[in-house]
C-alpha cells in the first residue's frame, strides 16, 4: 500500500500461570499470555516491538497504555511527517501504518472498513489492507519458528 511503514498485530505468548495473577494473563483461548505488540515492515522485518503486556488485554487497550502508541501518537517517531505521494502518482497522503479490527481508528492507523453492505471499492481495500497486513503476522511466524520456545509453554517469573 503506498505510504504503508507497517503493520501492527498482538501475538499471545503461552506463559505457565504466574502465582498470585488471577486472571490478569489469562485469555479466552485457554491458557495464559503475555502480548508482543509489534509493528513489521514490507520485509517482515520488526520495526516496533512492545512486551509484557497482560494476556487479557485486547490490542486496543495495549496499543493505547504502551509507550510505542504513546510515542507514535506525539509523533515522536523517527517518521517523516507530511504528505508525500508515489512516483507517477499526484495522489499524496502520509505515512501510516495498517492495523485490524481490534485497534483504534485513529490518524496514521489504517484500519478495514466494518465487514458488512461493502461496496466493491470498499471490499477491494479491505482485501488490500489484509494483503498489507501479513507482514506483522509472517514476521510473527518467523520469529516462532526460529524461537521455538514461542510455540510452547514459557515457564516464567512475570512480577506483580
Amino acid at each position: 500500500m503506498p505510504n504503508c511503514i507497517g503493520s501492527i498485530d498482538g501475538k499471545h505468548c503461552r506463559i505457565q500461570r504466574p502465582p498470585n495473577a488471577g486472571s490478569l494473563f489469562y485469555i479466552y483461548k485457554d491458557f495464559h499470555s503475555i502480548v508482543l505488540l509489534a509493528v513489521a515492515d514490507a520485509n517482515a522485518c520488526f520495526t516496533m516491538i512492545e512486551v509484557g503486556a497482560y494476556g487479557k488485554e485486547n490490542d486496543n487497550s495495549i496499543f493505547t497504555q504502551s509507550e510505542m502508541g504513546k510515542a507514535y501518537n506525539a509523533r515522536q517517531l523517527n517518521v517523516p511527517q507530511g504528505e508525500f505521494s508515489l512516483p507517477g502518482s499526484a495522489h499524496k497522503t502520509e505515512m501510516y501504518v495498517v492495523g485490524d479490527e481490534a485497534f483504534p481508528l485513529q490518524k496514521n492507523l489504517m484500519l478495514p472498513f466494518p465487514r458488512r453492505n461493502l461496496d466493491f471499492g470498499k471490499r477491494n481495500f479491505n482485501f488490500r489492507l489484509s494483503r498489507a497486513r501479513k507482514s506483522v503476522e509472517c514476521a510473527f511466524g518467523v520469529l516462532a519458528k526460529k524461537f521455538e520456545v514461542l510455540q510452547s509453554c514459557i515457564k516464567t517469573d512475570t512480577t506483580l
